[in-house]
């Protein structure tokens, strides 16, 4: 597959640790992997509709990034000790190392910015089933003009089962039709997420100047 990568992780911080959580984030794990080389955009997201509440999303050139030697250096055995108390404690954690099928090359914000992200996970499909997906998605949002774009990737997972992840950028809270599943005929079977993130911000830059 010679599509564009994906680093896709979602995860939801307990009460407890949600400031520390955001802190970790923001100033450590997210800058970490914006900066790093291979990586062509960045984002993160919070859920409106759906669980778990946190989503990051990065393109990367492609998903040989996450083997080369500027991911490995932030990355599994570089993780620092903020990373593994964090981790260890977060909830709803779910990763995919994933290739671009459809349409290939699209990055995130290319017609522009989204006001909603929706999220679709097929969760164990076969990569027979990606026909019915793009039909599906094609069906639902190609040629809306509340739609930016959508894009599907195939995440082969370790436990040896496969993943498609479809990332629908919309342009208002338009919202699926109640019958929507219908659209992905025989794959309808393998949804498990459908999820409505919007972009996450905790602090506008120069919001709150310090007090002189």
């Amino acid at each position: 597959m010679s599509g564009r990568g994906l680093l896709l992780a979602t995860m939801e911080p307990p009460p407890a640790i949600e400031e520390e959580f955001q802190d970790w984030y923001d100033t450590e794990h997210f800058p970490e992997r914006r900066d790093c080389e291979g990586f062509l955009t960045a984002g993160r997201y919070i859920c409106l509709e759906g669980w778990p509440r946190y989503l990051a999303l990065y393109d990367l050139e492609d998903t040989k990034v996450l083997h080369g030697p500027a991911y490995g250096a932030i990355a599994v055995h570089k993780y620092s000790a903020w990373t593994h108390r964090i981790m260890a404690k977060v909830w709803g954690q779910y990763r995919a190392d994933a290739h671009q099928v459809y349409p290939g090359q699209a990055l995130m914000g290319d017609k522009g910015r989204a006001a909603r992200v929706v999220l679709w996970r097929f969760r164990e499909a076969p990569l027979s089933a990606q026909h019915d997906i793009v039909t599906g998605l094609a069906e639902l949002y190609e040629g809306k003009a509340e739609t930016a774009q959508f894009r599907l990737f195939f995440a082969e997972q370790p436990d040896g089962t496969s993943d498609f992840i479809a990332l629908v950028e919309l342009r208002t809270p338009r919202l699926a039709e109640t019958n929507a599943v219908a659209a992905f005929g025989s794959a309808a079977r393998y949804v498990d997420m459908v999820n409505v993130y919007v972009p996450y911000t905790r602090r506008a830059e120069g919001a709150f100047p310090a007090k002189k």
